[in-house]
């Protein structure tokens, strides 16, 4: 057939006859179908037929003229000259020698799957899907199309949808000229994913450009609701390189709303939404496995066309098989310059007026506009917040003059994320209720730079800091990175460093679980008992609405902190990530839900049951056993061998031994698969018996924070005595000198670094520590690139006054 091409027929090479779409499902099915990857076959109506139509019907001239002058920031006039090519070519009659070929391609497709089937119409652009230019929603899809007529119908539709508004304003900014593009359609058979599930898989972070991870979305109906943003899908990472291994490396799942989903309409064509259950809701959209399997699958594209790739998938809820409906190149991270590190800082506090999920690293500033929906476009100005529900293709021409965007609605791979990547411009999404919120705020700021999105009131200080990566010295002394929040790790493992000295539990159990984690280890009894108790039935229900969708409370647990704990490992892989255990105190204890139960009241929790001493105490052990699984769950089943735990607040070698014992109760073993365990040293009586706790652990880590108090006798949460508490006194800086002389001197030689905020803070603080041979320095983030610089400036000085010593 001359306008027909069965996707077993085509590849990549044909992209200028069948579009970027079409010619990546062709490509797919022929060369990646024996390695496991389902696509559904179908055909491509080629751009020779649309080229066809509007030669036949006469109409090239007309379209031409009707460009002349366009001004795509005009939204009236583009609205108006878009309309009018879009009914030239909707129209136009179908030639008798295509319609002929449509009809007999269909019936083909009746041959295979059965009378009416069901097939999807979608349009492919020969410029769309290439690696510089999405096309994200630019021309028009259709569902559970059934019939020949509708088929034929359909076809022109799409064609016609080759001049949307939207897609007109797009090809003005990418440079694209409007007559030498073509469009084909292609006719694939329908997934029944509105019996069961649909989403996006990328095989890259969308936000912070990490390439060894694959970001999953997933939620219930047919796909259009996740790419339209009208749904919170879940969400998913899997970490690539021990994903190859043979492990299961599933490193973050989120619990999208799903409220929503796309189903077939009652009378079987076309498509409406239905609503989603409740229990629906509380459940995740997809197994581990299949979660798993779309992973391997996006390894399998992305190493098939060399590039990230950007995944549509779709569940068969009559079968139960997943399938890949689309593939093209990701377009945003794939083209940036890897060599060069721009990072956002925000210098300024304000007002915090709302968070949602941040798009973007960047933070963007402006007049606020709040767009209640698309017949209100004409009343946006450049430089202005765009704030609305949810963004749709035909809003592209205004979001490209936005300074940031805010939405209600949506998740990260939905248009209004997509689009924004592309226009680089920061974007909060799934915010609940930005439009009611902000329609009274005049100006803000929106800040994306930390994994999360926040919106400040006013216009905040800002900075843009700018490095090129290859020009960063590397130290001997290790220059290491303080974290514990796994939402900016993927940012913060792309700063020159070597590694995690310090990765606090406290920050994941608090925000990711929230739950005191006894409370979860006697769940049965506390429902049992909350049968007669009130306030109980309350702590019950807290409970259930936070470990959604466990019915093991334990297990909950369990994953959520090892997921925390796996996203910064998988961050900084293969170097060594040191996570400590949990070192609340009584009273933060206390505050976590069902905290009160369990936790005493102590006059000086600083200095009362906290680290080490809870870890064996019978009324906490079972507690510390979660933590264990946990980080053997990261170890064992993800393969994250490079993490390593350190314990807090060891008071004596004795207790020490006991913790070592308390974790291989739990499985959780010394030396064992490489296991390391480090100590804090932050009490004098870890520098006094330096070389007995050098007999327990495996290395240390300084605690300057906590050594200082201690050594100087004070609170330093008091304001009565802050201005004593210097990290620089010269008690504090002899004891650290100390334990790393004895570390060092200890055989086998141990390891020892410092984590806490003193050099972070002082700059010649860091300078003594070198001096003084220290082997690892943890810092903030923030200032780890100056102390990088600074520190190799130290070692070249001390090397200097060597060789003169010597000469």
């Amino acid at each position: 057939m001359k306008f027909v091409k069965w996707f077993e027929d085509i590849g990549v090479k044909d992209l200028a006859l069948v579009g970027g779409k079409n010619a990546s499902l062709g490509e797919m099915i022929r060369s990646l179908g024996e390695r496991g990857i389902n696509v559904p076959s179908g055909f491509a109506i080629t751009a020779e037929a649309y080229r066809h139509v509007v030669e036949r019907a006469g109409i090239s001239q007309r379209i031409k003229d009707a460009l002349m002058g366009l001004d795509t920031h005009d939204m009236k006039n583009l609205a108006q000259r878009g309309k009018q090519i879009r009914n030239l070519i909707r129209t136009a009659p179908c030639p008798s020698d295509l319609e002929e070929e449509i009809r007999a391609a269909y019936r083909e497709m009746e041959k295979k799957y059965g009378r009416d089937v069901d097939v999807a119409v979608r349009s492919s652009a020969t410029g769309e899907d290439s690696p510089t230019a999405s096309f994200a929603g630019q021309q028009a899809t259709y569902l559970n199309v059934r019939g020949e007529d509708e088929v034929l119908k359909k076809a022109m539709e799409c064609f016609a949808s080759l001049f949307t508004n939207r897609a007109i304003s797009y090809r003005v900014d990418k440079g694209f000229d409007h007559l030498s593009l073509y469009l084909s359609v292609g006719v694939q058979k329908m997934v029944r994913s509105d019996l069961a599930c649909s989403g996006v898989t990328f095989s890259i972070d969308t936000e912070s450009g990490f390439r060894d991870v694959v970001y999953v979305t997933a939620a219930y109906g047919l796909g259009e609701n996740v790419a339209q943003g009208v749904v919170g899908p879940d969400q998913f990472y899997v970490f690539k390189p021990t994903l190859k291994e043979g492990f299961k490396p599933i490193v973050e799942k989120k619990l999208g709303t799903k409220e929503k989903k796309l189903v077939y309409k009652g009378d079987g064509t076309g498509t409406e939404q239905g609503e989603v259950t409740v229990a629906g809701q509380r459940k995740f959209a997809l197994s581990d496995e299949e979660v798993l399997t779309l992973a391997r699958w996006a390894c399998v594209i992305e190493d098939h066309y060399g590039l990230p790739m950007d995944i549509e998938w779709a569940k068969d809820g009559v079968t139960g098989e997943l399938f890949t409906v689309q593939a093209r190149p990701e377009t945003v991270h794939s083209q940036r310059n890897m060599a060069s590190l721009r990072t956002y800082v925000l210098e300024e506090k304000g007002k915090l007026l709302l968070k949602g999920e941040a798009v973007g690293m960047r933070i963007g500033q402006g007049e606020v506009n709040v767009i209640e929906h698309s017949g209100e476009i004409d009343r946006f100005q450049k430089g202005q917040v765009l704030v609305t529900d949810m963004t749709d293709p035909d809003w592209e021409p205004i979001m490209k003059m936005a300074s940031a965007l805010v939405t209600n609605k949506g998740g990260r791979t939905c248009h209004a994320a997509i689009v924004s990547r592309e226009l680089g411009l920061p974007c909060v999404i799934s915010t609940g209720k930005g439009t009611e919120v902000l329609k009274e705020i005049k100006e803000v700021t929106i800040d994306c730079s930390q994994g999360e999105g926040s919106i400040y009131e006013g216009r905040l200080q800002y900075r843009i800091d700018e490095v090129e990566v290859n020009n960063v010295p590397r130290p001997d002394t290790r220059i290491m990175i303080n974290t514990g929040i796994p939402d900016g790790a993927f940012i913060q493992g792309q700063i020159p460093n070597d590694g995690v000295g310090l990765a606090r539990e406290e920050f994941i159990i608090e925000s990711y679980i929230g739950i005191h984690p006894m409370a979860l280890v006697e769940y049965d009894e506390l429902k049992e008992a909350a049968k007669d108790d009130p306030e109980l039935a309350k702590l019950i229900v807290e409970i259930d609405e936070r470990s959604a969708p466990y019915e093991d409370k334990r297990q909950f647990f369990v994953d959520s902190l090892a997921m925390g704990v796996a996203k910064i490992a998988a961050a900084f892989y293969p170097n060594e990530v040191i996570v400590r255990f949990s070192d609340f105190r009584t009273n933060e204890y206390a505050n976590l839900i069902g905290g009160y139960r369990y936790e005493p009241k102590e006059r000086n929790p600083m200095i009362g049951w906290r680290g080490a001493s809870r870890y064996y105490d019978d009324r906490f052990k079972p507690a510390f056993g979660l933590e264990c699984q946990a980080i053997k769950k990261v170890r064992d089943e993800m393969g994250l061998t490079n993490v390593k735990v350190m314990v807090p607040f060891c008071r004596t070698p004795e207790e020490g031994r006991k913790v070592i014992r308390a974790m291989e109760e739990f499985g959780l073993r010394q030396g064992e698969n490489g296991l390391e365990v480090y100590v804090m040293c932050e009490i004098p009586s870890n520098v006094v018996l330096a070389e007995a706790f050098a007999d327990v652990f495996d290395g240390f880590s300084i605690g300057s924070n906590d050594l200082t108090q201690l050594t100087l006798g004070l609170d330093r949460d008091s304001e009565l005595v802050a201005h004593i508490f210097d990290e620089r006194d010269e008690a504090v800086k002899r004891l650290v000198k100390q334990v790393i002389d004895a570390a060092h001197d200890h055989q086998p030689r141990r390891r020892v670094g410092i984590c806490g905020q003193a050099p972070s803070d002082f700059p010649e603080f860091a300078e003594f520590l070198v001096e003084c041979g220290i082997d690892s320095i943890s810092l903030n983030p923030d200032v780890v690139l100056s102390t990088r610089l600074h520190v190799a400036e130290v070692e070249r000085r001390m090397r200097s006054r060597a060789r003169k010593k010597r000469g």
